[in-house]
């Protein structure tokens, strides 16, 4: 949900549904044709790749935030941009803007929604009954996250453009790290609560890159 909430403030919210219920499509059918096989998949080395996926991509997006606020970049104009650009390019770069958004929520649901899968089914295994109300509590959760997102959802669309894709680049950082670690095999301590720690890690070296690559007044006039 978090990750899909920053796509779609970010980018778009058409593309981050997309994305989320492209893989939520996908899902269902690996469970309806493979059902109890799902325990045999190598989650490990599939977060291993999606892990390494999001890093990348959120430390692409921190550089630039990063630059941004240290004067090296200037700050985003939507406005001026828009005014500037020739509609061709900003289509294309949109394109590509977008298709990254949607790879980036589709991944992140399908890993999520792939991990949960397995538990519940593998939890389900005893019995009908048990898989029964295994299935619902997955349902449960699933619609307390969607009414969760929806009630964030127009106070996260007021937070600046900059200050989103900085806070998005963190956020894609350290949910990329935390899977990485799990893929190698990695126990972090406190489990998910790690992911606030290498939230704030991430959070406090960007601030300290900020403050050392800040330019000079004169750079920046």
């Amino acid at each position: 949900m978090t990750i899909v909430l920053a796509v779609g403030v970010a980018r778009s919210w058409p593309v981050a549904l997309r994305g989320a219920v492209g893989a939520l499509a996908v899902l269902a059918v690996i469970v309806a044709l493979f059902g109890p096989l799902l325990h045999l998949i190598p989650i490990e080395q599939l977060k291993l790749v999606v892990g390494i996926v999001l890093t990348l991509f959120g430390l692409a997006w921190l550089r630039k935030a990063i630059l941004r606020y240290a004067g090296r970049k200037a700050l985003r104009d939507e406005d001026a941009a828009f005014a500037r650009e020739v509609s061709a390019l900003r289509s294309a770069e949109n394109a590509q803007a977008d298709r990254i958004g949607l790879v980036t929520a589709f991944k992140a649901v399908l890993i999520e929604g792939l991990e949960v899968a397995i538990i519940v089914v593998t939890f389900g295994a005893a019995s009908t009954a048990a898989l029964g109300w295994s299935a619902a509590g997955a349902a449960a959760a699933v619609v307390l996250v969607v009414l969760i997102g929806l009630a964030l959802k127009h106070p996260a669309s007021r937070v600046p453009e900059n200050t989103m894709k900085f806070v998005v680049g963190v956020m894609l950082t350290s949910f990329g790290t935390f899977w990485t670690g799990e893929g190698l095999g990695i126990a972090w301590w406190g489990a998910d609560l790690s992911l606030l720690l290498l939230a704030a890690f991430y959070l406090a070296v960007a601030g300290a890159l900020v403050t050392v690559a800040r330019a000079p007044r004169s750079v920046r006039a």
